[in-house]
Formats: C-alpha cells, structure tokens, sequence
C-alpha cells in the first residue's frame, strides 16, 4: 500500500512536554517504515526535542502562537507542497485542520475525527479519546496504517549509573504556562522546605532548572544550603536527561522534564494540582503523582473546566512533609 522509502510530515503543535508525548508516534512510524523520512511541524519553542530522538529527519518550524499565524499556516502549506510528501498526519482537534491538510495537496492525509468535513476530506478521520494517556491519544493517529504500538517515549540517552541515595529536584513550569494564568507547581518555598527535610533525611539532593526557572531557583539557593547545584549545567534537553537518568529518585514539577524522567525510566514523582494525572503519566510504579488532600469538586479543573487556574489553588496545598514522606516511603 505504501512505498517504505516515502516522505512523512507529522504536526504537531504546542510545547515540549507534548512533543514528548508525539514521539511513540514517530517511533512507530519509523518501526513501519524505517526508510521513511519523517519531518515534523512544530512551534519553535519545541524544537530542543530534536535533541532527544535520531528519528526526526527534518524540523519545519511554525509559530502559530505569534503574531502572523496565518502566514505562518501559509508557510507550512507552501512547505508541504515543496516537500512532495506521501502522507502527512497531523494532531489537534480544530475542525479546520482537514481543510489545512487537505490544501498541502498531499495524497494521503490523517487526523482526528472533528465531523462531516474531516471524514470526506480526511484518508481516515480517527475517533479522538482524550480520556486516555496522552501518549496513546496521538497514536491512535497511526493506526490505520501500522500495528505497531509504542507505548511510552524513547529517547537516545544511554541507562545511566545511578547516583546512590539520590533525589534530583526540577521545580519548575514553563514561562508561557504562568503568563496564561495557570499555576501547576508549589510555591518556591515548599521546595526549598522540601529540599531541607531530604538533607536531613541523609538524601543527597541535586538541584537542577532551565531558564524559565531563574526566579524559583534564587528563592530557593537563598532559603537552603548543601545541595549540588546543577542549575545552569545542563544546557539542554539531552543533559537533562542523562541528569535525571543518573538520580535514584527524581521529583518535578507538570512539566516537560516529567516526561523525560518517564522515557529514562527514573522512580519520578510530579507535584499535581489542577490538571489530569490520569492522562499525563502512564500507569506505571515508576510514576508516583504527589497530590494534595483537597474536596475541590470540580478537580482536576485545568483544561477540562477551566483555561486558567482559580486563586484558591487548594489542589496545590501540599506541605513540604507529606512530599518527603512520599518520596522516602
């Protein structure tokens, strides 16, 4: 049905915790057709995930969120049409992405079921189930043309030798994410807190961030002492990875770094509020969310209730004690 040596152009927008996400996706991709030559669309933003796959021949850089959105849509279908591509998937579920593909004049185009429009201009519109993990919500994109299943992320970093009674500590969340409004993390305080209790725990705790991260790691180097100071060190998504490969135990934050301590099969444990666990980590022991004792109602609330989060933020009440005793249980 296809030639194994074909051109693919996977899109995929937003950040790089969803990027992370995508790359079951393309591994299987590469699995069906390991000649392919896979490009992917995606936000500048995102674009260090090159960092952490050979799978990805080729980036196309698309910045929907500034400015010129639609010139830069513009610019993704006049790169399509250049490419000559065989096939091209795409995520997302605005009703105008069928009509987007279906202009990239590319024959075999798939997508997620949005109605009438996607099932006649879409190869195969695929029924979308956010109810599931993220990771095997994007695959579902592939299955009509492999029956490979990959199920979490891979990346190219080597297993690593184990730091003995280690925990590495990433507090932090994307710029953009407090910018829009949404509070997913504990304050800076509680880390530091957090980071004191593990020292005297006898934990060796190593301290790590990226640059969106300069503030809460001030806060914290000002209130704590006696950790390795690894911030700034890593000066990408790869050494981040061999950082959190190298830890017994790693806690985080919601964030992209969840997911690499996912891929690098370290015991992580992600401080949750006001968004879904359930679709944000795979069902695994090495995944353990930490979550607050709250009755909010309406809980987890981001995304599914709400684009921004409330001021109460009980969902993040979660005292430095009750995360050491998680971690050291």
């Amino acid at each position: 049905m296809y030639n194994r040596s074909m051109k693919i152009l996977v899109i995929n927008f937003g950040g790089i915790g969803d990027e992370i996400f995508f790359l079951p996706t393309i591994i299987s991709l590469k699995k069906e057709f390991p000649d392919a030559k896979i490009t992917l669309a995606l936000e500048p933003r995102s674009k260090s995930v090159k960092d952490l796959t050979d799978k990805i021949d080729n980036l196309f850089l698309i910045d929907i969120k500034g400015k010129n959105k639609y010139f830069e849509l513009l610019k993704l279908v006049l790169l399509a049409w250049n490419g000559h591509f065989d096939i091209v998937i795409s995520s997302g579920g605005n009703k105008l992405i069928s009509i987007l593909l279906f202009l990239t004049g590319i024959k075999k185009r798939y997508g997620y079921d949005t109605g009438k429009l996607s099932r006649i201009l879409f190869t195969k519109a695929v029924p979308l189930n956010k109810n599931q993990y993220a990771c095997a919500m994007y695959h579902d994109l592939i299955s009509p043309i492999t029956d490979f299943k990959t199920d979490l992320p891979e990346i190219n970093v080597e297993p690593q030798e184990k730091i003995p009674n280690s925990v590495l500590i990433h507090p932090g969340v994307s710029k953009m994410s407090v910018q829009k409004g949404m509070t997913k993390t504990i304050s800076a305080k509680i880390w530091a807190e957090t980071i004191e209790l593990l020292i005297k725990q006898g934990k060796h705790v190593i301290l790590a961030g990226g640059p969106d991260d300069e503030e809460v790691i001030e806060i914290i180097r000002t209130n704590v002492s006696g950790f390795d100071d690894y911030y700034g060190k890593t000066k990408n998504l790869k050494d981040l990875a061999v950082l959190i490969g190298k830890a017994e135990k790693f806690i985080c934050s919601d964030s992209a770094p969840l997911h690499i301590g996912v891929a690098m099969k370290t015991k992580t444990y992600p401080i949750f509020g006001p968004t879904d666990d359930k679709k944000l980590i795979p069902q695994s022991d090495l995944v353990v969310p930490i979550k607050a004792n709250d009755n909010c109602p309406i809980k987890p609330c981001l995304w599914e209730y709400r684009q921004t989060t409330c001021e109460n933020l009980d969902c993040l009440k979660i005292s430095a004690e009750d995360i050491v005793k998680i971690v050291c249980d």
